[in-house]
């Protein structure tokens, strides 16, 4: 939902340069702003431990090859717990470095927060170098924290866009529901040094109460608060519970993390005029739950949201040189109501996935990208998943005496499978435009798939196609074997047989297993290699690599190769 203006909280101020301290800063949803000055030589209080006030952690995100933005949350007294509306104002200084133990500090400002916001605190520093290593800090300069200081965090630039990059690593995960399991995806990323970012595809916490949707065998943790989320205060306690947890914490602290949203950031299934988890005859009008929802999200994460006219929006593009631009779409804010599998409005013209705006926006980076690859950050499915794949034109007197899609019944209509006219749109486009080296890297499934995306898929391969898609699973977010409650791989094995064989697009899949992925772009190849955990409901279970796929430059064309990148 776009709001009505644009929010101080979340501008998107131009890129600048500068050296020494930055002066610039945003904070506050009432757009509390402080414009600091002679920063290097300010004094400060003595320093005192932050453990409590800063108990949910630093956070970093959307690294450009200038500015990153960094994140924190004080907590002044104990009283100030998040969503409570309670608790006295603080200002905050934040301190990058070149080295953690911060001989000198190259950029600094000042931010005020308070109950308004949820004493959350979002910076946008600038004037930093690309392609750099720097660690940050916060410290409490006055009330009742004053001197508590932060942990260290660490991030990283972006390389300068004309910058001939050789290699860029993205860590990828998506559906991290608390109460199916630990979050061992995000302490596994935390120990990898060699990341330039994570991109999180979606499904960053889920809305449902204690209980409602829990592991295999029941929840495995507990939701807060007891009851499906709705208002300000519930979004802003959840987001504050996730952030309890020490491997996203770490993952936080370790890695900048470039995020957007699905449906569980909301509600499930969620679309522009509703969603399938929200009643309004007992939780009000959806279009005030969506907007507390993206209140708190825009508060609680380290994004930079884009705005125009119109308001926000969180579809935005980020460039690593001339190597990739990596596109975050938004899936949900604007998409029409979900059809039914079985009914031909699937093939309406009218309907949306994207909205207008988001996909003008969309083709026309990709028609105008100057870069070699093209990396598209995709909450839900773009590959036809069809039971079975049929000849629109062979098929056309049946599907059409039958109101069927022409296509071929989907497997799940929450995907760009329910909105096949807007997919055609895109994929059009890419073609036109002679793009070869289109890669999406998606969310939402809970399943891992590596996938060429057809053009014709009841003629594949001969029909050809447009470029290819990376699907990571979930870090613990039921799937197939946990949703029928069988032995793992006992129905996945012969599903995934049956769905590669019918569906030729298909190269691998994997119905059960939770995990994480790492995208490693080069020149030469895009590949995606999957780690899977051995039990999500047992803190710091182990990982294990299970598969590596590749697309060549310029082929379109998956490979599986032996191991990482």
């Amino acid at each position: 939902m776009r709001h009505s203006g644009p929010d101080p909280a979340s501008a998107q101020f131009p890129p600048r340069r500068s050296a020494g301290v930055s002066r610039r800063t945003f904070v506050g949803a009432a757009g509390a702003g402080i414009v600091g000055a002679g920063l290097a030589s300010a004094p400060l209080a003595a320093a005192r431990p932050g453990g409590a006030v800063f108990a949910h952690g630093v956070a970093s995100g959307d690294p450009l090859p200038d500015r990153v933005i960094l994140w924190t949350r004080v907590t002044p007294t104990p009283d100030a717990a998040p969503g409570s509306g309670r608790g006295a104002g603080s200002t905050v200084r934040w301190e990058v470095a070149t080295s953690p133990s911060f001989p000198s500090i190259v950029a600094a400002g000042t931010a005020s927060t308070d109950a308004s916001r949820d004493h959350t605190v979002k910076v946008d520093a600038g004037g930093l170098s690309p392609k750099t290593l720097y660690w940050y800090r916060f410290r409490v300069l006055d009330g009742p924290a004053a001197g508590a200081v932060s942990p260290v965090g660490r991030t990283r630039t972006a390389p300068a866009t004309a910058d001939d990059l050789q290699r860029a690593t993205f860590g990828v995960v998506s559906c991290s529901n608390w109460e199916a399991g630990y979050f061992g995806a995000y302490r596994e990323l935390a120990k990898k040094p060699g990341l330039d970012a994570v991109v999180h595809l979606g499904d960053y916490l889920y809305e449902y109460g204690p209980g409602e949707y829990g592991g295999k065998h029941g929840p495995v943790r507990r939701h807060q608060p007891a009851h499906d989320i709705v208002s300000l205060a519930d979004y802003r306690i959840r987001h504050a519970q996730y952030k309890t947890d020490p491997d996203l914490r770490a993952a936080h602290a370790t890695h900048p993390f470039i995020c957007t949203w699905d449906d569980h950031e909301s509600a499930d299934n969620s679309y522009a005029r509703g969603a399938e988890n929200h009643d309004p005859r007992t939780q009000g009008s959806w279009a005030a739950r969506k907007a507390h929802s993206e209140q708190a999200y825009y508060e609680w994460m380290p994004v930079r949201p884009q705005v125009d006219a119109d308001g926000r929006h969180v579809y935005r593009r980020l460039r690593y040189g001339n190597l990739l631009e990596l596109s975050m779409l938004d899936l949900r804010t604007y998409r029409d109501v979900q059809p039914s599998a079985t009914s031909s409005a699937v093939d309406a013209p009218g309907t949306t996935i994207t909205g207008r705006a988001q996909m003008r926006w969309l083709t026309g980076g990709i028609e105008t990208s100057p870069t070699r690859w093209q990396i598209v950050g995709n909450p839900v499915m773009i590959s036809p998943i069809l039971l079975p794949p049929l000849d629109p034109e062979r098929a056309a007197i049946l599907t059409d005496l039958l109101g069927l899609p022409r296509g071929g019944v989907p497997f799940n209509t929450d995907s760009w499978d329910g909105y096949t006219a807007d997919r055609q749109r895109l994929l059009t486009a890419i073609e036109k435009s002679g793009r070869r080296n289109v890669v999406f890297i998606t969310g939402d499934i809970h399943m891992s798939w590596a996938c060429e995306v057809p053009r014709r898929p009841a003629n594949y391969p001969a029909g050809g196609n447009a470029a290819t898609e990376f699907v990571v699973t979930s870090v613990t977010s039921n799937n197939l074997d946990d949703t029928l409650s069988v032995p793992e791989h006992t129905l996945g094995r012969p599903a995934s047989a049956a769905l590669m064989a019918t569906n030729r697009n298909t190269r691998w899949v994997d119905t059960d297993a939770h995990g994480y992925a790492v995208l490693t772009v080069s020149p030469a190849a895009a590949q995606m290699d999957w780690y899977f955990v051995a039990d999500r409901a047992v803190r710091n279970s182990p990982f294990r690599h299970a598969q590596s796929w590749r697309v060549a430059s310029g082929t379109r064309r998956l490979t599986r190769v032996a191991g990482p990148a």
